[in-house]
């Protein structure tokens, strides 16, 4: 069994660069601006011989119930609950502070085991400090430079004595199920849409710090979670901004950053979108980035609760889906309220159909019934007066769906003519919610020379 570790402190001490060390790769944000960690963040982790359940959480300071800092304590106190063990991180060149023993307080009453830690000791500079943390009552401090590495020998030493058993390095990989492998999910969309609503309303709880103001949530949040027997990796992430607005703000343009790696690393995106101001042009291209990411995507029309005139929105809604975003025509469109759970259950039956549309493989035989009855019914056109010639067609790969014709003169074919052949794939064989790639395989003239 991995060890469940909790790394807690006062904002802006390298509780984020612990965690990426110990994750063995950069998952959280890192910035020098205090308070860039709200929500908890969990990963597999490693220590020497110790594995690992790391929960990387928001900086522990004093703020009155209901505001931001009010929730993000509320994440930090539950990452505690639910750790094996603490490592109460302090900065060895601060020395103790008040917010240290705020934080001191609130683990002795959390009665958890702690292991006391002080950061950023690579000089001369850190060794006040360092002495200074005995005063917190959680006996020796660990020296430590979560940047640089050191002190990991002897944190590994601290931890071992609350591990069940030590891992042993076998040396053999283990070879992984892809059947077994959880549906990746991304929930994104423009700031202030409702996504962080979105993800609490989807896992059963308030596991995600929300709010009233634009940029609550900094960096993607991922969470295992179960729909019926289907596990899922659930993504949170931050508003995407329109690029001239994040210009000139480096942490704002790491957390845009962070969102699109969850697009990158997610099998299918849930797009929020605002029912009082919907498809706006940043709508637009969020879900434009999607498709030539090529993953299956499903649109949930958020604060449904505060249309006006719900009757026949959705169909003037999905009208204009269809006109602004051609390349997923047909995708799912699910009128939702995070706020009061309406249309809830319509949505991830959704985000299955689609995902299961992305992974489609059509026989070959198949394929080209369906393309001599499109050509029939729409032949190409000429180019400069001779006829394309498409002589078949075959699926090379899925996720997404993706097409090979095969003929003559392809390159030289109008972008609507290959529109129609996608749309015609899409009502033949049910690739709703995907992006379907079409790949031009033009056959060689003999008698042209090279």
């Amino acid at each position: 069994m991995p060890l469940t570790l909790a790394i807690v402190g006062r904002p802006n001490v390298g509780k984020s660069t612990l965690f990426n060390r110990l994750a063995g790769k950069r998952l959280a944000i890192v910035h020098d601006e205090p308070g860039v960690t709200r929500d908890r963040r969990m990963a597999d982790g490693r220590l020497g011989s110790l594995e690992l359940k790391l929960i990387d959480t928001a900086g522990l300071e004093d703020g009155d119930a209901g505001i931001l800092t009010a929730q993000m304590r509320e994440q930090t106190l539950k990452a505690v609950e639910g750790a094996d063990v603490c490592v109460f991180l302090t900065d060895a060149r601060a020395g103790v502070t008040a917010g240290d023993e705020i934080v001191a307080q609130l683990l002795r009453r959390g009665g958890k085991p702690v292991v006391l830690a002080a950061n950023k000791c690579e000089g001369r500079a850190a060794h006040p400090g360092l002495v200074e943390a005995f005063r917190l009552g959680f006996g020796e401090p660990i020296a430590l430079s979560a940047e640089h590495g050191t002190g990991l020998s002897e944190l590994e030493d601290a931890l071992t004595q609350f591990a069940d058993e030590p891992v042993e390095e076998s040396g053999e990989e283990e070879t992984e199920n892809v059947e077994e492998k959880p549906l990746r999910l991304a929930i994104v969309g423009r700031p202030n849409v409702g996504k962080s609503s979105l993800f609490n309303q989807l896992v059963g709880e308030e596991r995600v710090v929300t709010g009233p103001e634009a940029g609550t949530t900094r960096d993607a949040i991922a969470v295992e979670w179960h729909q019926g027997e289907r596990e899922i990796l659930l993504h949170d992430t931050a508003g995407l901004r329109k690029r001239a607005r994040a210009a000139g703000h480096e942490l704002e343009q790491l957390s845009i950053a962070s969102t699109l790696d969850a697009i990158k690393f997610a099998d299918c995106v849930i797009v929020v979108i605002d029912a009082t101001m919907p498809f706006e042009q940043q709508d637009l291209k969020i879900s434009d980035l999607i498709a030539r990411e090529g993953r299956a995507i499903v649109f949930a029309v958020n604060k449904w609760d505060l249309v006006e005139n719900p009757s026949g929105a959705i169909s003037m809604l999905r009208e204009k889906l269809d006109r602004l975003l051609p390349q997923v025509a047909g995708a799912s469109l699910i009128a939702i309220s995070a706020r009061t759970s309406e249309g809830m259950e319509r949505l991830m039956p959704a985000v299955f159909e689609a995902d299961k549309a992305w992974n489609t493989r059509v026989a070959t035989n198949a394929i080209n019934r369906f393309l001599s009855e499109a050509l029939a019914r729409h032949p190409p056109p000429a180019i400069h007066g001779r006829r394309v010639r498409i002589r078949y067609m075959t699926q090379t790969k899925s996720r997404p769906p993706t097409f090979a014709l095969f003929g003559n003169q392809l390159n030289a074919l109008p972008e609507h003519y290959l529109r129609y052949i996608q749309n015609e794939l899409r009502g033949a064989f049910g690739f709703r919610g995907t992006p379907i790639r079409l790949l031009l395989r033009n056959s060689k003239n003999p008698y042209v020379k090279d």
